[in-house]
């Protein structure tokens, strides 16, 4: 398309003839047009993923918009992940305090604040306990299998099973991450590799949002 209007403005010149003030300002549109459509062709936006390379020194350097050669792609990210978190809708019971009971329960068993873990709940699945993302998350706080096996969760669609071991998989990630709860909110949204390697949250939109969210719906259920 970007193309083509530079030819079409030539025709409509052509038909037009370059006398008089219509030529003329065609003239300009075109000439403006032939200036600006390399500079369109060679701009390239970020790429959907993050680029590293280790230098002579050994320091590792990342980034999402690589612009040295040496650049090398480390981690993918979907090109189709959607606004909301892990392709999951955001709203789903009327009764958000359905859970209550059981989020109390676990909340005192690993020691976890109760309205922590109902932001997350919050966040991952709008209290759906049949969500199921795009990626194969499933379930009340979205476990993967991976993760679901790691937990010893056998039926992911069971709301008990499935906060009890989310809630036991981000007490291990707040012990990775030396309590710091942002680096591990991230770390259940992305993956703890990801963010070990980083040591911060990645540059990753559904990853930010996700973190935002929760600590949003985290303070008003504080309060």
């Amino acid at each position: 398309m970007v193309i083509l209007l530079p030819i079409l403005s030539l025709v409509l010149l052509i038909l037009l003839g370059p006398s008089g003030r219509r030529g003329q300002t065609l003239m300009k549109y075109l000439i403006g047009l032939i200036l600006f459509l390399p500079l369109l062709l060679l701009a390239r936006p970020c790429s959907a993923g993050i680029y590293r390379y280790v230098d002579e020194r050994g320091v590792v350097h990342f980034t999402n918009c690589p612009k040295d050669h040496r650049f090398k792609l480390y981690l993918r990210e979907s090109k189709d992940d959607p606004d909301e978190t892990r392709g999951v809708s955001v709203y789903y019971a009327k009764d958000s305090n359905f859970y209550d009971s059981l989020i109390f329960e676990y909340s005192r068993k690993y020691r976890i604040d109760f309205a922590l873990i109902k932001a997350m709940i919050r966040a991952e699945s709008g209290f759906n306990p049949r969500a199921v993302s795009r990626k194969g998350a499933k379930g009340l706080m979205q476990l993967m299998p991976e993760t679901a096996n790691r937990m010893n969760v056998l039926n992911v669609f069971n709301p008990k099973e499935n906060i009890e071991g989310g809630v036991r998989y981000f007490k291990y990630l707040l012990s990775l991450f030396n309590n710091d709860l942002r680096l591990s909110l991230a770390a259940y949204n992305a993956g703890e590799s990801i963010v070990s390697e980083l040591r911060s949250i990645p540059p990753y939109r559904e990853t930010i949002d996700y973190v935002r969210k929760v600590l949003h719906y985290y303070q008003s259920y504080r309060h």
